[in-house]
């Protein structure tokens, strides 16, 4: 699997290669519509004055006069078509040269083999050394037309700066390279530390420091996370609170229940005695099964709010149920019960809503002496339903 760290660092060399291709592309296309026309332009007029000079100057030495100004920068080759031919200054690489061409030249037109030469689609073909990559004009010698070809030469003219540009795009690419390598590293370093403490926090080691010092979108996602750890934390701390309460509250009528157990099991118990322990065993195994409602019903009111029943529910017929369910209760105690129930609808979960009408009802039932009386009232208004229980007990 590839990490973020490599993953970053091969898109940036991408980049920088899909770049420098398409700068050096965009370069071509320039030099073929606008340089390599230009440099054509350019040498047929060094060629047409070096031409003119010596035209202007019969009396110079042609040999001489051309090899100074091959000595200046350029490749030049003078032929008359036949076997006498010569070349001055630096030399072609390639020297077929069609005769066709030779003939034009001869004729008096100007060659502009630069422009017309076929450099194909880069750039590096104005460096091609070819005697056809030149400029050729007609000079006069001796009452003689002779055809010369000129150029300049790329040795000269671009040999220290070729070196020079080729330092530069190694350094350039070296450079390149050692940033993104070190960029890269500073990008993903705080994700890196997230994720270390994203383990640590699995584990149950809460307290995980980030030192990421920054204002960007990493510095606000370590920051939530920071928040959030500590949110968890929270979270855990309440829950192992809970748990321990919940144990404790759960170990204490299993150890009353296991304690009349085993006094049950004598045979020296009388039966007032054993009466009296079967009536802690069953109110000991109520608090129990309260206990255990009171935990579904937590657990549920802990899921997701889309998660719970959203039904329209008869809260008149819901109280009316939970009084003949527990009418051997508050009748045991010769309770009254008073009713005062509107025909009320609301929406909601019939299950939980029937679970708070029972906890209210038995607490009233709870702490009302025998022969006391409890108030119930139900009714709405335009917007709210209310449920009023009254009882004559204590508090």
């Amino acid at each position: 699997m590839k990490s973020l760290y490599s993953r970053i660092v091969i898109t940036m060399l991408v980049v920088i290669l899909a770049s420098s291709l398409l700068g050096f592309f965009l370069a071509n296309i320039y030099y073929q519509l606008k340089l390599k026309p230009f440099n054509d332009e350019k040498t047929t007029k060094i060629a047409q004055e070096v031409q003119q000079f010596y035209q202007s100057n019969a009396s110079l030495s042609l040999d001489e006069y051309l090899q100074s100004v091959g000595e200046l920068g350029y490749e030049l080759y003078l032929t008359d078509g036949g076997a006498d031919s010569s070349y001055y200054g630096g030399e072609f690489r390639k020297k077929a040269l069609p005769e066709k061409t030779v003939d034009r030249v001869l004729r008096g037109e100007t060659y502009h083999g630069i422009d017309e030469f076929n450099t194909g689609i880069f750039i590096t073909g104005f460096f091609d050394n070819d005697i056809q990559n030149t400029i050729g004009v007609p000079v006069k010698v001796d009452g003689e037309t002779e055809a010369l070809f000129i150029r300049q030469d790329p040795e000269q003219q671009f040999g220290e700066l070729r070196i020079f540009f080729a330092m530069i795009l190694v350094f350039t690419s070296i450079i390149s390279i050692l940033l993104v390598l070190i960029s890269g590293r500073y990008i993903v370093n705080p994700i890196v530390k997230l994720t270390n403490a994203t383990k640590q926090i699995r584990k149950g080691n809460y307290d995980v420091a980030l030192e990421v010092k920054r204002k960007d979108e990493i510095g606000q996602l370590a920051d939530s996370f920071a928040k959030m750890t500590g949110e968890l934390e929270k979270s855990e701390a309440a829950r192992q609170e809970f748990v321990a309460n919940v144990s404790h509250e759960l170990q204490s009528p299993l150890t009353s229940m296991q304690g009349f157990a085993t006094l049950l099991a004598s045979d020296t118990l009388t039966e007032k005695e054993r009466a009296e322990y079967l009536a802690v065993l069953s109110e000991e195994t109520t608090r129990l099964s309260s206990l255990t409602k009171q935990l579904l019903t937590l657990a549920s009111l802990d899921q997701e709010a889309e998660l719970r029943k959203k039904d329209q529910v008869q809260l008149e017929v819901q109280w009316r149920q939970l009084l003949q369910t527990t009418e051997w209760s508050w009748r045991a105690k010769e309770i009254t019960i008073n009713l005062e129930l509107d025909e009320v609808n609301c929406t909601g979960d019939a299950e939980l809503l029937y679970q708070v009408w029972s906890n209210l009802l038995t607490n009233a039932i709870k702490f009302t002496p025998t022969s006391g009386a409890i108030n119930i009232r139900l009714y709405q208004d335009a917007s709210h339903a209310f449920v009023e229980v009254e009882d004559s007990g204590i508090g």
